[in-house]
C-alpha cells in the first residue's frame, strides 16, 4: 500500500508538470476549436454518452479514457491536459480519476461540471455486505444522507461509490443538469439541450421499467460480483451485492474474503459468479470452480471495448439478460 501511495503521489506530481506543458501548448481559455460547436471533454464513457445525447450536433465530445482501458487508472498526457484546458465544458466525477481531478483543479476552473454533485453518492457498502473492515449502512436513508464527495481509491477512505450511472434514474438527473450547464455555455441552443435531455430521460425511464419488471420475480436476489461496482443497481432493484473485491477492481482480495464469498455463494445456491470486461476474470473463476458455478460478464460500463458497436443502453440491456439468467427470474 505504501508503494502504491508513493506511485500515486508521483503520478499526480507528473500530472501537475504535464498541466504546465499543456498550458504552454494550448490557449487555455476554454474557447474551443470549433466556433459552431461547444467543445466538451468527458472524463470516461458514461459521461461521454450523456454529453453526446444531450448535446447532439451542437457539441464535440472528447473522451479522455480510451476504449478498452480501465478509467480508474487513467494518467493524462500533455495533449489531454491541453484538451481539459481548452474545453468549454469538462464533465467529470470528482474522486474517480485523480489525474483528471488534478487537471480540472489546475486548468478548468468554472468550466467544470462535477456529476458527483448532482445527487448524493451512496456509501461504498450500499446494496451489499461489508467486508475487510469497512463500515457502512444500507438502505434509502443512506441514499438521502450521503455526501457528494468522490471515492478515494487508496483504502477507499472517502467510502463513496462512484458508479452512479448504473441507476438509470440517476443518470437521467445528470442529463437534466448537463442540459442546464450546456444552455449556460450556449444560450442560443438552450431549448434544444433541454429537449434532448427530456428525450434521453424518457429512454432511461423505459430502461428502468424494464429492469424493475425483469427482476421482480427471481429465485435469488444475491448478486456475486468480482468488483463492488453495482451498489446503485442493487439498491434500485432490491438486489444484494456480494463483492469479492472492493471498489478498486485491481485490489487483490484477502484469502479470508475469498472463503467468505465462497461460503455465501454456497448458502444462496449461486449459479453464476460475475466478472467485468476491463479486468481479469481469474478471481471470479477461482470462486466459481470452488462452488460449482459458472462465470458470466456483468459490465459496470466504465468504458466500452475497442470493437464495441453498442452503447450504454444496449450494454445495460445485456446486463439485464445476464442477471435474469443468473438469478432465475421468471
Amino acid at each position: 500500500m505504501v508503494i502504491r501511495s508513493a506511485l500515486r503521489t508521483a503520478a499526480l506530481a507528473t500530472t501537475g508538470l504535464l498541466a504546465l506543458t499543456g498550458v504552454a501548448a494550448c490557449g487555455g481559455d476554454g474557447s474551443g476549436a470549433d466556433p459552431d460547436r461547444v467543445d466538451v471533454v468527458a472524463a470516461f464513457y458514461p459521461l461521454q454518452f450523456v454529453a453526446e445525447r444531450v448535446g447532439g450536433d451542437a457539441v464535440r465530445v472528447t473522451n479522455l479514457a480510451k476504449p478498452g482501458a480501465e478509467p480508474h487508472d487513467l494518467e493524462l498526457n500533455p495533449g489531454q491536459v491541453g484538451q481539459v484546458s481548452d474545453a468549454e465544458l469538462v464533465v467529470y466525477l470528482a474522486g474517480f480519476q485523480p489525474s483528471v481531478d488534478e487537471a480540472v483543479r489546475q486548468q478548468a476552473g468554472d468550466r467544470a461540471f462535477d456529476v458527483a454533485g448532482v445527487a448524493p453518492l451512496l456509501d461504498a457498502t450500499a446494496g451489499g455486505h461489508e467486508h475487510e473492515g469497512e463500515e457502512g449502512h444500507q438502505g434509502e436513508e443512506e441514499h438521502e444522507g450521503a455526501g457528494a464527495a468522490g471515492e478515494e481509491h487508496e483504502g477507499e477512505a472517502a467510502g463513496k461509490d462512484p458508479h452512479v450511472w448504473l441507476d438509470p434514474t440517476r443518470l437521467a438527473g445528470i442529463a437534466d443538469r448537463l442540459a442546464e450547464r450546456l444552455g449556460a455555455v450556449d444560450p442560443d441552443r438552450a431549448t434544444d439541450y433541454t429537449t434532448r435531455a427530456g428525450t434521453l430521460r424518457a429512454e432511461l425511464e423505459t430502461l428502468d421499467s424494464e429492469y424493475a419488471e425483469g427482476l421482480k420475480t427471481c429465485q435469488r436476489r444475491e448478486l456475486v460480483t468480482s468488483h463492488t461496482a453495482f451498489g446503485y443497481l442493487a439498491q434500485r432493484y432490491q438486489l444484494e451485492q456480494i463483492g469479492i473485491s472492493g471498489l478498486t477492481p485491481e485490489d487483490e482480495p484477502a484469502p479470508q474474503r475469498l472463503a467468505e464469498v465462497a461460503a455465501e455463494a454456497r448458502e444462496h445456491r449461486t449459479t453464476t459468479i460475475f466478472f467485468e470486461t476491463l479486468v481479469s476474470p481469474k478471481v471470479a473463476e477461482t470462486i466459481a470452480r470452488e462452488v460449482g458455478a459458472k462465470t458470466a460478464v456483468l459490465d459496470p460500463i466504465e468504458g466500452l471495448q475497442p470493437d464495441s458497436t453498442g452503447d450504454y443502453l444496449s450494454v445495460m440491456r445485456s446486463n439485464l439478460g445476464a442477471l435474469r439468467t443468473a438469478l432465475g427470474c421468471s
